[in-house]
């Protein structure tokens, strides 16, 4: 029996079966990939996850030495300023007593002289 279009009833029944067919087959699992190169998704990604860990590990351990080297020269000028500011005062100290032992001699030596000239 032959309609409009010129399908059978038995082509339409053909043409539904191969549909259905082909949808069934889309649910079939696949063939595996035997390739030894390729790894599974999970690998890829727990060997991405581990090197942007690593690189983050050494951006933070970098991070942290130059925290330490930023503290470390701070204290060190620290002390260079303590240090300086101490060597300034005993400096000042130094010439205070050299001009006091000075003063001393030169009152001493007045007096020896004074004491030379009553003779």
């Amino acid at each position: 029996m032959k309609n409009a279009l010129g399908d059978t009833f038995a082509d339409r029944q053909k043409t539904a079966a191969e549909a259905k067919a082909a949808l069934l087959a889309r649910f079939k699992p696949k063939p595996t990939v035997t390739d030894p190169d390729l790894k599974p998704r999970a690998e890829k990604k727990a060997e991405e996850l581990a090197k942007v860990r690593e690189t983050r590990e050494a951006e933070k351990a970098a991070r942290k030495q130059a925290q330490a080297d930023a503290a470390e020269a701070a204290e060190a000028a620290r002390l260079a300023d303590e240090e300086a500011a101490l060597n300034a005062k005993r400096g000042e100290r130094k010439e205070r007593k050299a001009l006091t032992k000075a003063e001393a001699q030169a009152a001493r030596d007045a007096k020896y002289a004074a004491r030379k000239a009553r003779r």
